[in-house]
């Protein structure tokens, strides 16, 4: 499994209980996989992210087409007030995301690269990750099918934000991050605090 989506549903104030119970009985839909379900903690507020893997392109484009055709993603609609879907595809040298526990917080990074510069970042990437790992796991990095692009999403967890800022000052300090070149061919970055859902299977 290497397709993915994010689904970021922007809620009202004091419903995420009802979005996530909706959630939890509507994602997996069929050719899907429900990996991951956060809430924002810290940078864009208000935000419930769902992520999936799919097992082939026509099981991502018919959950897209379904998605948008029934107007009411997860069940959510009267919740909601905004809606936004990307498709990734995983950098290749990297293992399928699986569930597991990691920890506290999950921090997504969404960087845009320069045009032409998107298969330097994965030779970096690849170059520099097993030696980061080492640090801190990674769930995934993938580049984005569609929206703005070349632009791709990481997404680490830790099990605190004081964790998080201890592991990358070691990281930067050592040299082994960020990947050697990579922030020449940056262009935009973005990073939110994800806290999981109680029933999220990356958590």
């Amino acid at each position: 499994m290497n397709l993915y989506d994010t689904v970021t549903l922007t809620v009202k104030i004091g419903t995420n209980a009802q979005v996530f119970e909706n959630i939890q009985a509507s994602a997996a839909q069929p050719g899907t996989t429900l990996l991951g379900c956060w809430y924002s903690d810290i940078g864009a507020l208000g935000k419930v992210m769902v992520l999936r893997g799919f097992e082939s392109e026509a099981a991502l484009i018919g959950e897209r087409k379904r998605l948008l055709l029934e107007g009411n993603p997860f069940g959510c609609g009267e919740f909601i007030t905004d809606v936004e879907v990307n498709s990734y595809a995983l950098f290749p040298f990297l293992p399928p995301i699986q569930p597991a526990e990691h920890g506290g917080i999950y921090e997504m990074r969404v960087y845009g690269t320069k045009l032409g510069s998107l298969q330097h970042t994965i030779d970096a990437w690849r170059n520099a990750v097993p030696e980061r790992t080492r640090r801190s796991p990674l769930i995934g990095a993938m580049f984005a099918l569609d929206g703005t692009v070349p632009r791709f999403l990481n997404i680490w967890p830790y099990k605190s934000v004081d964790e998080r800022s201890r592991v990358r000052a070691e990281a930067v300090k050592d040299g082994i991050w960020p990947p050697k070149g990579g922030p020449a061919h940056l262009r935009t970055m973005e990073s939110t605090i994800y806290v999981p859902a109680p029933f999220s299977p990356l958590r």
